[in-house]
């Protein structure tokens, strides 16, 4: 900061009044979108490991196999899982940035070739959305002698740096998730009695989705009971029937 700028900020030794304005240097306030890249792979990761794990149990136990077969079918299908979580996020949100990147240099040559060009169809953009022509020039103006690409990523092509891809991120997210997810309905498989195993391990399976869509509906400010009733009915609905289609393949073995 200059020495004059110091010197127009204070009166008589204080601090002038513009120092108690907000900043961006000192935003602090946070919102819910800016969890979107790491909470999506998490809850789903989450939801898909206990589901899958639940309902694998149950539809091999429902089968009649000994509780030795489906624990090892349980842990089979908890690294399988894991794995294959973690490689479909990284390759499916991988694509997602390399749309984004091509975007972006497509952008970049434009700004180099034509930046008149590009600042007049900012400034439409900017009256398209309710600011007189000649205020859309001068904050077109001002926001490309900024961050030229920037400004355009953010108002041209709708990418925000909070949910921009990041595919590292969401693969070790789902994969970490779906693994904490699995290790419950396993849990309570290897704890449960063989005969009570069905119903304790249904049981669990919902409050632990139940939980799972309070912490989702939570961390992302959407309503909790809508959350719970999308996750607990869709789960159930899940191992309802993969303990359905066991049961008959039981019965047929």
């Amino acid at each position: 900061m200059s020495r004059r700028w110091q010197a127009s900020a204070q009166t008589n030794g204080k601090p002038h009044p513009r120092w108690h304005l907000p900043t961006a240097g000192r935003h602090a306030e946070q919102h819910h979108n800016e969890r979107i890249g790491w909470l999506r792979a998490a809850v789903l990761g989450a939801n898909d490991g206990i589901v899958s794990t639940a309902s694998l149990a149950l539809g091999v136990a429902a089968a009649g196999a000994e509780h030795r077969t489906i624990l090892l079918s349980c842990a089979s299908g908890l690294i399988a899982g894991a794995m294959s979580m973690a490689a479909g996020e990284f390759v499916s949100v991988h694509s997602q940035q390399d749309t984004e990147n091509a975007d972006l240099a497509r952008e970049r040559a434009e700004l180099q070739h034509d930046p008149g060009g590009e600042q007049r169809e900012l400034a439409g953009l900017y009256v398209a959305r309710g600011l007189a022509p000649g205020l859309a020039d001068q904050v077109a103006a001002q926001l490309m002698a900024h961050d030229a690409l920037g400004a355009h990523a953010r108002d041209e092509l709708g990418l925000d740096a909070t949910a921009r891809a990041r595919p590292t991120q969401a693969a070790l997210a789902s994969a970490a998730s779906f693994t904490v997810g699995a290790a419950l309905p396993m849990a309570v498989a290897a704890a449960a009695a063989p005969a009570q195993l069905i119903f304790w391990v249904s049981l669990a399976s919902l409050v632990f989705l139940a939980g799972l869509g309070t912490l989702s509906a939570w961390a992302g400010g959407a309503r909790v009971w809508g959350g719970i009733g999308r996750v607990t009915f869709w789960g159930a609905a899940a191992m309802a029937v993969t303990a359905g289609v066991g049961a008959c393949l039981g019965v047929v073995a």
